[in-house]
């Protein structure tokens, strides 16, 4: 099913982008230390009871699952929740899998802030560590999410998703199917060392205007 091959130019740019996305992983990882012991700090005074991280099975490059780490911002019986009100799921899955801004019921108050902040998304330095995703690249989705991409699907798992892309930078959350798919698709067809940098720069400015962050 996974044919999809990049072409040359990109097959010889992946390797390098693999040696950015360690060092990038890791000088992140020890500047913002500082940055992860506050927020560890908060969440345990705002939830002592709750874990401070969060991880959720998206699919990655060439099918691998694996499971994506955030700072927890949901109650802890998110996972669950739907299962006791499956009219909710509903409604999330036909508004593109997400709620309307501001109105998911399982998002706790500091979660809103994490998430307008997008500080949430911090612990993914350790998946783009690990391998499981690159500081740039299509946005990570779970299972349900690939029929979006139809015949696209060995495209879009031919690269390794990433903390920051094309979604991100356009507008995140305002962004629906099937724009949110042909976005990904793009940075596939475009990937490189110029480009991600685009996307870095666009990436910031989209987190400081609070873009589609909710």
């Amino acid at each position: 099913m996974y044919n999809y091959k990049v072409n040359k130019k990109q097959l010889a740019y992946l390797p390098f982008k693999r040696t950015i996305d360690i060092v990038g992983s890791i000088v992140g990882l020890i500047f913002l230390s500082w940055l992860f012991l506050m927020l560890f700090l908060i969440q345990k005074i705002t939830d002592p009871k709750a874990p401070v991280f969060y991880s959720h099975v998206r699919v990655g490059k060439n099918n691998k699952h694996f499971k994506m780490y955030k700072f927890r911002s949901m109650r802890i019986d998110s996972d669950t929740y739907f299962d006791i009100h499956p009219e909710e799921y509903k409604k999330f899955v036909e508004n593109d899998f997400k709620f309307p801004a501001g109105n998911d019921p399982r998002v706790t108050k500091w979660g809103r802030i994490l998430r307008r902040t997008s500080l949430d998304e911090l612990p993914q330095l350790l998946n783009v560590l690990k391998g499981d995703m690159s500081i740039v690249g299509p946005r990570p989705i779970t299972n349900p999410e690939l029929e979006n991409y139809k015949n696209n699907v060995d495209k879009l798992l031919s690269v390794r998703p990433g903390m920051l892309g094309l979604w991100q930078a356009s507008g995140r959350s305002d962004i629906v199917y099937p724009e949110r798919a042909e976005l990904d698709l793009e940075y596939v067809d475009k990937i490189g060392f110029f480009y991600d940098w685009i996307i870095v720069f666009k990436s910031i400015a989209a987190v400081f205007e609070r873009k589609g962050a909710f």
